[in-house]
């Protein structure tokens, strides 16, 4: 499926301000309207691609998405519910003259998606196609399979029925990022295409490691005396190897060291995030006699 380039759909540069992409809409909308164009259905699928464009350039926080991780990287977090969600034809169209969006016809108010607003239930009209219902599936991962990637067997209920489906997640799939399935989501009707199935990310919390974005920390314990003189230390990593990590002499509690490039991978990216290892001081709560003797024999040292 190709990308949408939203801005060259409304015709616009990626610098344009908020009024210019209102502008722009504006006279695009004026053009493909239903209520100017009857009858044409290539109008029809134009107005519904500008007001996709619109629904996405005039929401700040979805515009930003859009231009941090393109087109492909930004329909993998929003389906389309996501994108018309809040988005009120009603208001906007009484605005550019429109009649509050022909409510009369399709039932004004706030749609999920802009096939709500062409294929509402109206007096008259003959159903049209309808794309059918998108998906979302929550599936559990490990850290190990976001580092590594994976292929997963999910089991569907749709339309009815059980349909296994073999995914393959790649990696950097951490928690809430979305791969796309077309097809796969809920049965359209009137002869529509079927919904698309989304597989979002769940990490499972790991015993060892804790996350945060896409660095990882592990907690190291090692004894006074191996802080006051060094010592080296085995350093798990999600890659399966052991890492031999030297601790200077003289490490203090709750030092934190950084091992580059050892994290989560970013997906479709061949960045990755970092190792962070916590180091932690253990004092001892008892001492013999013999280790009291030599405590107070450096005390007079002036350690």
């Amino acid at each position: 499926m190709p990308e949408k380039d939203y801005y060259k759909i409304l015709g616009l540069d990626k610098s344009a301000s908020g009024d210019e992409i209102k502008k722009a809409y504006r006279k695009l909308a004026m053009k493909y309207h239903p209520d100017h164009a009857k009858g044409d259905k290539s109008a029809e699928e134009k107005f519904k691609k500008i007001s996709e464009a619109y629904a996405v350039l005039s929401n700040k926080e979805k515009r930003q998405q859009y231009d941090e991780f393109g087109a492909s990287g930004f329909n993998q977090r929003y389906t389309e519910d996501d994108i018309f969600k809040e988005f009120d034809f009603s208001n906007i169209f009484r605005e550019f003259g429109f009649g509050g969006g022909n409510s009369s016809r399709r039932g004004g108010g706030r749609h999920s998606s802009v096939n709500d607003f062409f294929f509402g239930s109206a007096p008259g009209r003959q159903a049209a196609q309808r794309k059918g219902n998108d998906i979302v599936y929550e599936l559990p991962l490990t850290l190990h399979e976001v580092v590594s990637g994976t292929s997963k067997a999910v089991n569907l209920q749709s339309n009815g029925r059980m349909e296994k489906i073999k995914v393959k997640i790649p990696k950097g799939m951490v928690t809430g990022k979305k791969i796309r399935l077309p097809g796969k989501g809920e049965a359209g009707t009137y002869g529509g295409p079927a919904g698309d199935l989304f597989i979002q990310s769940k990490v499972i919390n790991d015993p060892f490691f804790e996350v945060k974005d896409f660095n990882i920390y592990i907690n190291k314990n090692i004894k006074i005396t191996d802080a006051i003189l060094g010592v080296k230390i085995p350093i798990p990593t999600l890659d399966n190897k052991t890492l031999n990590v030297n601790i200077l002499p003289g490490t203090s509690h709750k030092t934190m060291m950084r091992l580059s490039g050892l994290g989560l991978p970013l997906m479709n990216s061949d960045a990755r995030g970092d190792l962070f290892v916590r180091i932690h001081v253990e004092m001892p709560s008892e001492l013999t006699l013999e280790q009291k003797k030599i405590i107070k024999k450096l005390a007079h040292t002036g350690i």
